[in-house]
């Protein structure tokens, strides 16, 4: 008599792991969370204000018969493009930026609170550690992506609407066009350090309060705190080590000579920020209790 072989059986499978009983990777558990951020109808939002609003508000300040000289590059804001570009700028480092990056990170965690889906992610899809850093890859990618956003388009409608006056630096020196737009493009690329340093304390606060609310509206009022605080000058040696004091660094690239040491210690205190976040929100999630879900 001959005897069959077994059959093969089904291995079952979902989006974010691989075989059942098999933990998925890093890279795999990442695109996951990458496609849940692309589905929400807020981070698209996000993006869209981030490419849509700078157009208006450009507009509006180029439109005004007085330019706000109270202000670095005010002066100029109504005359120059690249001015223009540079006053948003100092605006968005002080309000929108650490809000911006906490929409996104402030819930990447607490989601899985609200919908009790903890102890499903990480009994089934994958382990905490790898559940952990794809979360924050997928914030911080996008953190980049906004600050990208943002700042190009800002950009691009500051010097169509502002004028094409060449930039004026802050020690009275004219750039040209080339020049001035290596240097507008760098000065936004700089925040990206405190960008994330924010980005890493609402990673904290979303594991810690297990709010979204809380993540995403903590580091945007802890943002402004810091910039009281570091407005006045008996604190002065406390505005050296606040994450927001970094969103200023790039005004040493608009003098003559330029000087980079405020982007160095900027680098090191958000990386410092950063590090100390994330490392508290690890250990949070090594710790969770997930049997109630």
């Amino acid at each position: 008599m001959t005897t069959l072989p077994a059959p093969t059986p089904t291995v079952a499978t979902s989006p974010a792991h691989g075989p059942a009983g098999r933990a998925a990777g890093l890279g795999a558990v990442l695109a996951w969370e990458v496609r849940k951020l692309v589905a929400q109808l807020r981070v698209r939002v996000v993006l869209l204000a981030a490419l849509v609003v700078p157009v208006p508000v450009a507009l509006a300040i180029s439109a005004q018969s007085q330019p706000p000289k109270d202000t670095l590059f005010g002066r100029y804001a109504t005359t120059s493009g690249w001015s223009l570009a540079l006053l948003i700028l100092g605006f968005a480092g002080q309000w929108a930026l650490p809000l911006l990056t906490s929409i996104v990170a402030g819930d990447v965690f607490s989601s899985e609170d609200q919908h009790g889906t903890w102890k499903t992610v990480l009994t089934r899809s994958t382990g905490r550690s790898t559940l952990f850093w794809a979360k924050v890859l997928a914030a911080t990618g996008f953190a980049v992506v906004v600050l990208a956003v943002l700042g190009a388009a800002t950009i691009a409608s500051s010097v169509l609407l502002g004028g094409g006056a060449p930039l004026t630096g802050l020690s009275g020196q004219t750039i040209g066009d080339g020049q001035a737009l290596v240097l507008v493009a760098a000065a936004w690329a700089s925040t990206l350090p405190p960008l994330l340093a924010f980005t890493a304390l609402a990673v904290l606060i979303s594991v810690a309060t297990r709010s979204s609310a809380a993540g995403i509206a903590a580091p945007a009022a802890l943002g402004l705190v810091m910039q009281l605080v570091g407005a006045l000058g008996s604190l002065q040696g406390l505005r050296t080590v606040l994450p927001t004091t970094p969103f200023e660094a790039w005004h040493g690239l608009l003098t003559a000579p330029r000087f980079t040491g405020p982007l160095v210690e900027g680098l090191v205190v958000s990386a410092v920020w950063a590090a100390a976040a994330l490392a508290i929100a690890y250990v949070l999630v090594r710790r969770r209790d997930v049997t109630g879900g």
